[in-house]
């Protein structure tokens, strides 16, 4: 607690004053553009990783980044995006998964958590994934089954997440762009879901594709 306090007075005393505008200016409301979703996992900083300022990212976390469809829970999650989305307007949303997740851990050894029920049937919003790889990874082990199921894990949430109103009508709109992407601790590099290749690929490997439908709109108007 003692070096949390320290960390309170150097932030007063050096970081805040280089940004007291900004933060005068943010106490009159916020416009992030993006809501990142990501683990509660003490290893992950979203601002650090993206190098974001106060005020540039909205931030939901929990156990496993797991988002529960549609009706299945009455948890803040639902409540936290409808907010960014309906009432802030973000305009891209990102589901972040991490290497060495407990949670999923937790998901595909159930023995991990027996001791702890609240953790147990919270991960049961997250069934598909389980059942996914089940199914699907048989033939991988150790390190390998849990970076696959972390990446599948993150594709299931993203579903989970078109089934909320506010970003099925988003997406619809054209208003709202969704991202998944899997964080390596260990070597700080990000992996985002293609939808063309159907892969995690470096994230300098990515194409955005709102960028390839304009590249495309330009095309043809050229044509």
């Amino acid at each position: 607690m003692q070096q949390l306090i320290k960390g309170i007075h150097q932030f007063r005393t050096k970081s805040f004053r280089p940004l007291k505008g900004l933060f005068q200016q943010l106490a009159h409301g916020q416009t992030p553009e993006t809501l990142f979703i990501t683990c509660s996992d003490s290893r992950i900083d979203p601002s650090l990783l993206t190098q974001s300022k106060p005020g540039e990212l909205f931030i939901l976390r929990n156990a496993g980044n797991i988002i529960p469809p549609q009706g299945a829970a009455d948890g803040g999650e639902a409540a936290t995006i409808e907010f960014a989305v309906a009432g802030l307007g973000v305009k891209d949303v990102i589901i972040c998964g991490h290497s060495h997740c407990g949670a999923i851990k937790g998901l595909l050894d159930p023995a991990r958590v027996k001791d702890l029920p609240t953790v147990s049937a919270w991960l049961k919003h997250a069934e598909t994934t389980r059942r996914i790889i089940l199914d699907n990874y048989r033939d991988l082990k150790g390190k390998a089954l849990l970076s696959a199921a972390i990446e599948e894990n993150v594709l299931v949430q993203l579903e989970n997440l078109r089934t909320l109103p506010a970003v099925a009508s988003g997406l619809i709109g054209g208003s709202l762009h969704l991202h998944g992407w899997v964080y390596e601790i260990e070597t700080g590099e990000v992996f985002a879901y293609d939808l063309k290749s159907g892969q995690f690929v470096p994230i300098a490997e990515y194409r955005d594709p709102r960028s390839e439908a304009k590249m495309r709109r330009r095309v043809k108007g050229a044509i």
